[in-house]
């Protein structure tokens, strides 16, 4: 009896790896990984505004539907880049892979800004946050924005 649950655990864990991968890509493991951040985020947020009294139904929606803005940036920079290197490839003959950095670059500045809420929510609930997490992250955060200002500087200078 032991053996056919595993075996059936092991059936439906194969077959949901390989509709990820499928959908995904390789790592989307990534994904399912923003995925928790996104549903850890809603939870200690929950938690948070039911402990200082600011609990609403109204509030929750809302953060559900900002998650669900989040993929929908999420799949405009993957599916963006894809059109250009398709556009590349098949009518300009040039190789515009490079551009899939971009939703790289977006899941990972959207990755760091859902760890760092949550953090800030438990810090709020009370719990003792070890300080590297929150001063790392915010390093992490003021990097990345100031690659992207830099990005901004050189293009407002070609202008």
């Amino acid at each position: 009896m032991k053996v056919r649950f595993l075996d059936k655990c092991n059936a439906i864990y194969g077959v949901a790896v390989t509709i990820l991968v499928t959908i995904l890509g390789p790592y989307w493991y990534i994904f399912a990984g923003y995925l928790l951040f996104n549903v850890l985020d809603w939870l200690t947020g929950w938690y948070k505004a039911r402990k200082l009294g600011r609990e609403s139904s109204k509030t929750g929606l809302k953060g559900i539907l900002k998650k669900l803005g989040y993929w929908v940036i999420i799949l405009v920079a993957f599916l963006m880049p894809k059109l250009f290197i398709g556009l590349g490839h098949d009518l300009l003959g040039i190789n515009l892979d490079f551009l899939l950095l971009l939703g790289w670059f977006t899941l990972a500045c959207l990755l760091v800004n859902e760890i760092r809420s949550i953090l800030e929510n438990l810090v709020e609930c009370g719990y003792n946050v070890p300080a590297f997490l929150i001063k790392g992250l915010a390093v992490t955060e003021k990097l990345i924005n100031a690659e992207t200002e830099n990005m901004n500087g050189v293009d407002d200078e070609k202008e």
